[in-house]
């Protein structure tokens, strides 16, 4: 009964697009800002292998530097020079190649040519290069490589000599000033673990879940506490990798955000200051920031604590705290050599902006948008609820109220009708949420926004089909009727397919395995009381039948098994009304709860 649907699912999986394979002809301009590879990693490698020479160490507008990359054989790279001032900026100059058969030139943003790049996957050992000055160049150049050395192998932005113009004087060592950066110190081992005693009242705390123990090892923790012109800053979390934390203007991670992570690796932690910049890398900053620095790695936990001026004027990348922000925490893995993976789960953001030098709070957050938690309760009541009660009245309880009508119509198809309507209306504002989210199309969500589409494109064909309906004696009507069937058939099929996959994205990320085992139940659920009324149809048309054959009482006893047949439809509907309300509240409970 169900292949045409069955087979619809294998057509779509089939036809839709995989993941980007990488870019084995180099043109990557979509890299130019953060020089990261599109391979679909982005855990690059931190022991450097391969190193940036140039052939003077002055220039003036107009020179050509020879520039050389060697190292291990690697099959892609991308070159770029920028201002030794704000490595964050544009590409500067432009380049002139020297082997044309393994190089080409890209333009990054406005600078023609200010790129270069592998052409082929080739086994490269060596590159020159060669850059032009331009007029307006800054006072000093650093020169960037990004080297790929296999798919999943690869360095980000690995540092190459500065270079600098004629009579440049050399940088400053920064002075002293009325609100200066704290000089590093050693880093010690905390004696115990944090408290949360003081939140709300002299520490502000963030916490996940609201409320919890930070000595528990599924508790993540967050603190600050003022003394003067520094803060405490406490965090804790699981210590399978990284504990983080962020701050940012806006609910978008890697708008430039100022970080902080310990990262635990081999018994000893690490903790480091970065920016975020888009979906690459952190960039880790080498100016000392932090100061009384200390980290315990016990109990399941890892905990870091450390002291920061509230004003850092001195020091790029770094936010003064007497300022409004959203606050991110994330944790993730760390492999050899202290490399960070990305967080393996939607960060906790916090629902408002705060200022964590005013009044003590204790808050906590969501790990998942508003507007995605939305698009999941909608899709849920809609494909969970409303559209599987219509189709088990239209299927089944045709013949229950045959002589009631409802504004003038039978009931059955009243109930049917209003239960259609109301999914594609569900459907069609909750199919708007993620777009308006995220701006536009999400290359991270896999084969769920197409199995989205789809499912949206068949909501809107079913009205419009049922719209152009032939009379029930006139010949096209049971084309109709399959037409009908299958393609409501398959777009519920495709809705649960799109559910199942949707509670597993990190924008919403529902516990697992318990949100796929639940969903089963549901399906379970449903094609149970299906089946349950099949089989009751069946024997009622059976035992009709026979009392016919008998030609006793025929009449009434008829009529009396169509009357307890229609007692017992009317029973099943209601406690599968009830079951499927039950595990539609069972869902949005845990959606609010993420």
């Amino acid at each position: 009964m169900e292949s045409p649907g069955i087979a619809l699912i294998a057509w779509v999986l089939a036809c839709l697009p995989g993941p980007s394979a990488g870019y084995p002809d180099g043109k990557v301009e979509e890299a130019c800002n953060s020089m990261m590879p599109l391979h679909g990693h982005s855990s690059p490698q931190q022991f450097l292998k391969h190193t940036i020479e140039v052939n003077v160490t002055e220039f003036k507008p107009g020179d050509h530097v020879k520039v050389t990359l060697s190292g291990p054989v690697f099959e892609g790279f991308f070159l770029q020079a920028r201002d030794a001032a704000n490595l964050g900026g544009p590409a500067i100059g432009s380049f002139a190649l020297a082997n044309k058969k393994i190089s080409q030139l890209l333009t990054c943003g406005r600078a023609k040519n200010s790129a270069v790049s592998h052409r082929s996957k080739s086994k490269k050992t060596h590159l020159d290069a060669y850059w032009i000055a331009p007029r307006n160049a800054p006072k000093r150049i650093q020169f960037l490589v990004t080297v790929v050395e296999k798919f999943r192998i690869f360095w980000v932005k690995i540092p190459g000599p500065t270079i600098s113009q004629p009579n440049t004087p050399t940088l400053p060592t920064p002075m002293a000033t009325d609100v200066t950066a704290p000089t590093s110190s050693p880093i010690s081992h905390l004696t115990q673990p944090f408290s949360a005693s003081d939140c709300g009242s002299k520490k502000f705390c963030v916490r996940n879940p609201l409320s919890c123990d930070p000595k528990a090892n599924d508790c993540f923790f967050l603190s600050f506490k003022q003394d003067h012109d520094l803060m405490l800053v406490e965090m804790s979390g699981p210590s399978d990798g990284y504990a983080a934390f962020a701050l940012s203007h806006d609910q978008w991670m890697g708008g430039g955000d100022d970080a902080y992570l310990c990262i635990g690796e081999d018994h000893h932690v690490e903790i480091k200051t970065a920016s975020l910049i888009g979906r690459a890398y952190p960039e880790f900053d080498s100016e000392a920031a932090l100061d009384e620095m200390s980290w315990r790695l016990a109990d399941g936990l890892i905990q870091c604590s450390f002291r920061r001026r509230i004003r850092l004027p001195v020091l790029k990348g770094r936010f003064n705290l007497d300022a409004d922000y959203y606050i991110f925490l994330a944790d993730g893995e760390v492999s050899e050599g202290g490399t960070i993976h990305k967080h393996y789960r939607q960060p906790l953001i916090t629902t408002g902006k705060y200022n964590v030098t005013g009044p003590a709070k204790d808050v906590g957050g969501s790990r998942s948008p508003f507007l995605i938690k939305t698009h999941g309760a909608l899709m849920f009541v809609a494909w969970m609820t409303t559209v599987s009660i219509g189709v088990i009245v239209a299927r089944f309880f045709k013949p229950v109220w045959p002589n009631s009508l409802l504004f003038g119509e039978e009931i059955w198809f009243q109930v049917h009708r209003i239960l259609m309507i109301v999914t594609v209306l569900l459907t069609s504002a909750s199919f708007a949420l993620p777009f308006v989210y995220r701006g536009g199309w999400s290359e991270q969500a896999g084969f769920h926004p197409y199995l989205g589409c789809t499912v949206m494109a068949l909501a809107i064909v079913q009205p419009l089909m049922a719209g152009f309906r032939p009379p029930p004696q006139a010949p096209r009507r049971q084309i109709f009727n399959w037409l009908h069937w299958s393609t409501g058939t398959t777009a519920r099929i495709l809705a649960v397919v799109a559910m199942f996959l949707g509670m597993d994205l990190p924008a919403l990320n529902l516990p697992d395995p318990w949100d796929t085992y639940t969903m089963m139940g549901f399906v379970a659920w449903h094609v149970g009381t299906d089946v349950l009324l099949e089989i009751h149809g069946y024997c009622l048309i059976r035992k009709v039948e026979v009392l016919e054959d008998d030609r006793i009482q025929i009449l009434q006893s008829v009529t009396s098994a169509e009357a307890q047949g229609h007692t017992f439809k009317k029973t099943v509907l209601i406690i599968y009304i009830c079951g499927n309300i039950a595990f539609l509240i069972t869902f949005l409970t845990a959606i609010v709860q993420v």
